[in-house]
């Protein structure tokens, strides 16, 4: 058969295969090539919900402007076997981006991260106030978790709730990403700063972790001088060790609900677990979640007779191993700087 008759009798398979070749052309030219316009640095959040499906996907894409052809888009989504790939989550595109970039995007799961700044001293409701204003968790359910025992379990915290065993510092969470799993995000990096080696000298004090913990969280919520801690250490840990109590005013405000800023002195004649002025010992756990100079100040107190402290006004404090020399301290600092304020 001459050459010419064989290609009149294919001649449909050739067209298909120059027409399917000729798309793939302009879906790799559109994906790839992207004229730019007006607005085209601007920013666009796309959130894709867990099994949305690909076609929806595309959907979510062309409402937004991000795409100039739906059909190409799919076409070159295939020719890369992404649909199956793509990962939920959501989404930060600039308008200037290829269909090629947003198609490796999803498929690499490069999602919106949220950094989230937990400081030292920040209590259990502050932290899920600070996640829930970032539409990362809900509020409630992140504080039914931190207090849910098998949630606890699994996490491996000694204690009736989360508090004092979620790590401050700087995370990465995403909307991928629920309470529980920020939750263990959070624990975990606390059991990784908790060496086996520091474990041991608690005990060797006669604090088991939950104590131990607890006494830091005091230690953070009464100063916030890293040079201060172990002096502030020391008078919890003379007191303990003498049978005095603690009192200690942010254990009281811990134990209020509601509080409103004012701690009086009905506040401390009213019983509550946290009310170190009324309960000898340690309150019945962490009052807030402690940084790394807190628990080590715990542990570390400094080689001093101490009893006493009260506040210079200035963000220091003045220590005291005597009633007497403590009285003339609050008369200096407290009364007569009261008086002069009238």
């Amino acid at each position: 058969m001459k050459p010419f008759a064989v290609l009149q009798r294919h001649r449909l398979a050739v067209f298909v295969i120059f027409a399917a070749a000729g798309v793939l052309a302009a879906v790799l030219f559109l994906g790839i090539l992207r004229e730019p316009g007006a607005g085209e640095d601007e920013i666009v959040l796309v959130n894709i919900p867990r099994g949305t499906p690909f076609a929806q996907v595309v959907n979510l894409l062309d409402e937004k402007g991000l795409i100039r052809s739906r059909l190409l888009f799919r076409v070159m989504a295939y020719v890369y076997s992404a649909p199956q790939q793509i990962k939920a989550g959501e989404y930060e595109f600039s308008r200037d981006l290829s269909a090629g970039d947003i198609l490796q995007k999803l498929v690499r799961g490069e999602v919106k991260a949220y950094s989230i700044v937990v400081p030292e001293g920040f209590t259990m409701r502050q932290i899920a106030a600070r996640l829930a204003a970032n539409v990362l968790v809900d509020e409630k359910e992140f504080l039914r978790l931190a207090r849910d025992r098998d949630t606890l379990a699994a996490l491996k915290i000694p204690a009736a709730s989360a508090e004092g065993f979620l790590f401050p510092d700087t995370y990465k969470f995403d909307r991928t990403m629920d309470a529980r799993t920020i939750l263990k995000t959070m624990a975990d990096r606390f059991l990784a700063k908790v060496t086996g080696g520091v474990l041991e000298k608690a005990r060797a004090q006669g604090l088991g972790v939950k104590e131990w913990v607890t006494l830091a969280s005091i230690i953070e919520k009464e100063t916030g001088r890293k040079d201060e801690m172990p002096l502030v250490s020391a008078v919890f840990r003379n007191r303990l060790r003498i049978g005095m109590p603690l009192q200690s005013d942010p254990t009281v405000i811990y134990g209020i609900e509601n509080f409103d800023g004012n701690l009086t002195r009905k506040h401390l004649e009213r019983q509550n677990p946290y009310n170190t002025y009324l309960n000898r010992g340690l309150p019945p756990g962490p009052i807030c979640n402690p940084g790394t100079d807190a628990l080590t100040a715990a542990l570390n107190p400094a080689p001093v007779d101490y009893l006493y402290f009260v506040s210079r006004n200035d963000g220091s404090h003045q220590f005291s191993a005597t009633f007497a020399d403590h009285s003339r301290a609050v008369r200096k600092f407290q009364i007569n700087r009261k008086s002069s304020d009238h």
